[in-house]
């Protein structure tokens, strides 16, 4: 509504015709739309009965939502352990609210969370082992997005320094390495991990494939991390390195005092892009055999008793990952404020 308001604005201002019929013409769709969306979702849903109940009514089936949705948040986890992925879930929330809070990167806090919640979905000690072929829905997705981003971060950093290096073998390395991950689909680094990478190795040593999917997104993130971070240093002023001299900061002093944070500052919103992709690319573990959230989300479709309910889990999907890309897209604008009047 906000957008909607400053494009009526901008056209009054404009005072041109075409853009205020195409204005209210679009308006007009929207609420057409807008209309049916609350018929179907809400006046002509079924909310109670069962399955049989769906077939004579055309609006959304939301029994369907209520059979399945601890299938398609958890998969296959044991529903007696299920308190474990949820407790792991609201960790992740906590941290996140306290970025928000703080107005800071909390890299090692994010780093001990993202420990405790594989101790608390895995088990061991105190609670029941869980092998990783159970493991899946939401928890898995949002465990494989921090690992990835917080295993990626120090990698991309390392490569962004190296390419800005006067030191052409560190600049020529750094460059053959994120030119050639930004050059091949995600899903070529997963079924190389996947896959070769087994054979290469021996049989009793090979890391198991949730190990696998996190290495292949760690290396292939950073590539795209590294560009970000990049940008963000190339973007300092030159006067700021004879400045750091001048006063008697070294190297390595002034590219951790003094250009990290400030290359961090300006990377954020590209960074925040590359975290909601990474968010949305973990679909495609599916290849190795992982049961992430649209995995069970398309698992819990296939069930006999419950055929032809697409929208209704999709949609249902679609509302977890918009809530957790505007949570996140809003973390990272609210951190980048509080930097920019820190610094």
């Amino acid at each position: 509504m906000p957008g909607l308001w400053r494009i009526y604005r901008q056209i009054q201002q404009s005072k041109s015709f075409s853009a205020s019929a195409i204005f209210v013409l679009l308006c007009a769709l929207l609420a057409t739309a807008l209309y049916f969306l609350i018929r179907w979702a809400i006046i002509d849903a079924v909310w109670s009965g069962e399955s049989k109940s769906c077939h004579s009514q055309a609006g959304a089936c939301w029994i369907f939502i209520a059979e399945k949705w601890r299938f398609i948040l958890f998969g296959l986890y044991p529903p007696s352990e299920q308190w474990r992925p949820t407790v792991a879930l609201l960790m992740l929330s906590g941290f996140f609210w306290l970025i928000r809070q703080s107005g800071h990167m909390k890299y090692p806090a994010g780093l001990l969370i993202l420990l405790l919640d594989v101790w608390l979905i895995a088990g061991g000690g105190l609670l029941p082992s869980i092998p990783v072929a159970l493991w899946g829905g939401l928890p898995l997705t949002l465990l494989l997005t921090l690992g990835a981003l917080l295993g990626a971060l120090p990698l991309a950093i390392a490569l962004a320094f190296a390419r800005t290096s006067r030191i052409y073998v560190l600049r020529a390395f750094a460059m053959c390495y994120i030119e050639t991950l930004r050059a091949v689909p995600l899903i070529s680094v997963l079924f190389m991990a996947s896959v070769m990478l087994p054979l290469l190795m021996p049989e009793t040593s090979a890391p198991d494939k949730m190990l696998r999917a996190l290495g292949a997104l760690i290396l292939f993130v950073a590539a795209y991390m590294a560009e970000a971070i990049r940008g963000g240093l190339v973007a300092i002023a030159a006067g700021q390195r004879e400045a750091a001299a001048a006063l008697g900061f070294g190297r390595r002093s002034y590219a951790w005092l003094i250009a990290l944070p400030q290359a961090m500052r300006t990377a954020i919103p590209a960074l925040t892009g590359i975290a909601i992709g990474t968010f949305k690319d973990t679909s495609l573990v599916l290849v190795i055999g992982l049961l992430d959230l649209m995995t069970t989300t398309r698992a819990a479709l296939s069930d006999p008793q419950w055929l032809g309910h697409p929208l209704e889990a999709y949609g249902f999907a679609m509302v977890l990952y918009g809530v957790m890309a505007w949570g996140a897209s809003q973390t990272a604008r609210h951190l980048e404020t509080t930097l920019t009047h820190h610094m």
